[in-house]
């Protein structure tokens, strides 16, 4: 996360207590642009934090953002 904002992307990760409990997708994943930015907005709904960057840093290295493994 230090690495997408360092290039000035903002993260933002959420739990929800109510999807917990219900056993659905209870973590939200959203990386939004910048200034140099602006069409990028990459968000998933994930069982885990683990399960949403493994679908989602592929696509934000797609986009040219650096991930180091």
């Amino acid at each position: 996360m230090e690495s997408l904002a360092e290039q000035v992307v903002t993260v933002l990760f959420q739990a929800d207590a109510e999807r917990m409990r219900c056993g659905t997708k209870p973590w939200t994943f959203v990386a939004s642009g910048a200034p140099d930015r602006d069409d990028l907005l990459v968000r998933t709904d994930a069982v885990s934090v683990e399960a949403a960057l493994k679908v989602r840093f592929p696509r934000l290295r797609e986009l040219g953002l650096v991930i180091p493994d």
